[in-house]
């Protein structure tokens, strides 16, 4: 007898695969009408058309409306101490981000912010953050350091997400980015914390498997082509996988690098070249577009239907942080992905589930609803996809099911479909 049935789908929607999905098959997900599905021992046992014949313990009557694979969210900055409200204006009124930096704001603002604050602090923000996104349908986030730029800090960033892995529905991947800014006290040493990063703090993160993945800032005024090479060829020699944040503020190589580097993704590419996304689809990299960041800062959108059409994987998550991105919410990314970047419906949903899980190595596990993967799902207040991005800025998610748990469960919206007729 299974766990728990998920009866009366309107429409079950879910890419399929264990690996990323590229090019023009990014956008081939399947639909199936009147729909269930199964869950026994936290994993999927059966999704198809009908329910007859099938037993369970518990039922749960998704009333006709859209069910897809629970949201993975590849690309956060999930644990830090305050905000960066009072950058606002200074963005309003026109100063560039470097500028911000280079004055002792952005980045390292949240740097002074975060080494003050104690590994309980940054848990509980961790968890209120993470109940938040739960309820927008995300079941699965990637979470990085970077804001420590310290041995003891970035340790304390990497052990306050391994906690609230432990302590919250979500599943957390942690990704080490010692690599996000020169710290003030290596101004002007830049080779020196370079040689911090690769010789100390590397390999205690290492030693106490508190990080799947490293990424690093490869960007002018951030980390160099070369600077940033040898940062990701010292994490691989400890076995972590690679990551690189590229080409958000210019065209500088980035791109270029991931590809060189086997990096599993690389992440923003605002500005990366013709060159580097061929490069990038040569390579097997997962393209992560953040278009939440790009909206916040009124700057240019990912090229991501150029991406697709040149044969890349696309993922959308939401970049959410103190400062260029105070926004988790991975369904405005994801109609931001349709209105701005170019991706269609189909092509947004597999950027969001399947996609997003290839480029934190996950999606074997999941991604999709498929017999065999983990029990993810959210029944959304939607009768399609299309209007679930048609509805701009609105939760539509109802009810999320987290290896095979009602982890978040609200009422239908009285202004919803139904209202309109539809069933």
């Amino acid at each position: 007898m299974l766990d728990l049935l998920l009866s009366n789908i309107g429409l079950l929607v879910t890419p399929r695969g264990a690996k990323a999905r590229a090019g023009q098959q990014q956008g081939s997900v399947s639909s199936t009408a009147r729909a269930a599905v199964g869950i026994e021992g936290g994993k999927i046992a059966y999704a198809g058309p009908g329910c007859a014949g099938l037993a369970a313990r518990q039922t749960l009557d998704c009333g006709g409306a859209l069910v897809t694979p629970g949201l993975v969210d590849a690309h956060t900055h999930l644990v830090f101490g305050g905000w960066r409200q009072d950058e606002f204006a200074l963005r309003q009124g026109g100063a560039p981000y470097m500028d911000v930096l280079r004055a002792g704001g952005g980045i390292l603002s949240t740097v002074a912010r975060t080494r003050v604050a104690g590994l309980g602090e940054l848990v509980a923000r961790g968890k209120g953050f993470l109940g938040e996104m739960l309820g927008f349908g995300v079941t699965t986030a990637e979470a990085k350091s970077g804001y420590g730029l310290d041995l003891e800090n970035e340790l304390k960033q990497l052990r306050a997400i391994r906690e609230l892995g432990d302590q919250q529905p979500v599943t957390l991947v942690p990704t080490f980015m010692g690599a996000h800014a020169v710290p003030a006290e290596f101004s002007g040493r830049r080779e020196a914390y370079v040689a911090l990063v690769c010789d100390k703090i590397l390999p205690a993160v290492a030693e106490e498997r508190l990080a799947k993945f490293c990424d690093v800032f490869c960007e002018d005024g951030a980390f160099t082509v070369a600077e940033s090479r040898a940062v990701l060829a010292r994490a691989a020699e400890l076995g972590m996988g690679l990551k690189a944040h590229a080409d958000e503020l210019a065209a500088g190589g980035g791109a270029e690098l991931a590809a060189e580097m086997g990096c599993v993704s690389a992440e923003h590419l605002i500005h990366a070249s013709d060159a580097g996304i061929r490069a990038l689809a040569g390579s097997g990299a997962v393209a992560v577009a953040l278009p939440c960041t790009s909206f916040f800062l009124g700057k240019p959108f990912a090229r991501a239907r150029q991406m697709v059409d040149e044969g890349l994987a696309v993922a959308v998550a939401t970049d959410f942080n103190p400062g260029s991105c105070p926004c988790l919410n991975l369904q405005l990314a994801m109609s931001l992905a349709c209105l701005r970047c170019g991706l269609t419906p189909a092509e947004t949903l597999t950027a969001a589930t399947l996609n997003g899980a290839a480029a934190i190595g996950l999606a074997s596990r999941i991604g999709s609803i498929e017999a065999g993967k983990d029990a993810d799902i959210v029944v959304w207040d939607a009768p399609d996809l299309d209007y679930l991005f048609y509805r701009l800025g609105s939760n539509l998610a109802r009810t999320v099911v987290k290896a095979g748990a009602v982890c978040a469960d609200r009422p239908a919206q009285p202004n919803g479909w139904r209202r309109c007729g539809q069933a």
